[in-house]
């Protein structure tokens, strides 16, 4: 599914009243297209990715003409949480193509229910697929994880569809141990209430 966008073209120092007029400055570049700066209405922007998602394929129109494009790269204002830039990628849609997408933990880690950690280093992988086909998140199962384990590319590599481009020891879960200082705090409050209640 696309969604058509416009967009116009923009001066390189016209940043700033863009954004204060609602408009997002981009730049778009790839496939049978030119590098050019342009400038997309944040709110026609932001409907549209929630509606095709963050890798969604967007029919980008610029001065007339429309191209099948994807939201490469985005810069954030982490405090007034708006984004203040965006980077749009132009693609044929008959090739394959390498995208980001993010990674879902499923399942209840048998690590975790006895007290471990669960930690993400990585929230996404770069697979290889067609622009139809571009998925918004993969879910990756860690309910076999124990206590020191650490799931890598090469454990999910043949369980899932797509071509998968990052290196095999690529880490995107693992399972740590209780916090030791969590366990002596516990221990020195027990021993404390133990010696209160001797006297």
């Amino acid at each position: 599914m696309s969604t058509t966008v416009k967009a116009q073209a923009r001066g390189r120092k016209e940043n700033n009243k863009l954004r204060n007029n609602g408009y997002i400055p981009a730049v778009v570049y790839g496939f049978e297209v030119e590098s050019q700066p342009i400038a997309v209405e944040e709110k026609d922007l932001t409907k549209t990715l929630r509606e095709v998602g963050r890798n969604g394929v967007i029919k980008l129109e610029v001065n007339g003409k429309t191209v099948n494009a994807v939201m490469s790269d985005y810069q954030m204002n982490i405090l007034k949480g708006q984004m203040i830039h965006a980077d749009f990628l132009a693609i044929n849609m008959q090739e394959e193509l390498d995208v980001n997408v993010l990674v879902n933990v499923v399942g209840n880690s048998v690590g975790v229910s006895e007290g471990g950690l669960l930690q993400q280093p990585n929230r996404e992988i770069t697979i290889t697929v067609k622009p139809s086909s571009i998925p918004e998140s993969i879910d990756v199962d860690v309910s076999g994880m124990a206590i020191g384990d650490t799931l890598t590319v090469a454990d999910v590599r043949e369980k899932i569809e797509y071509t998968i481009v990052n290196d095999d020891e690529y880490t995107l879960a693992t399972v740590s141990a209780p916090r030791v200082e969590d366990t002596e705090e516990t221990d020195t409050e027990e021993t404390t209430e133990e010696t209160k209640t001797e006297e």
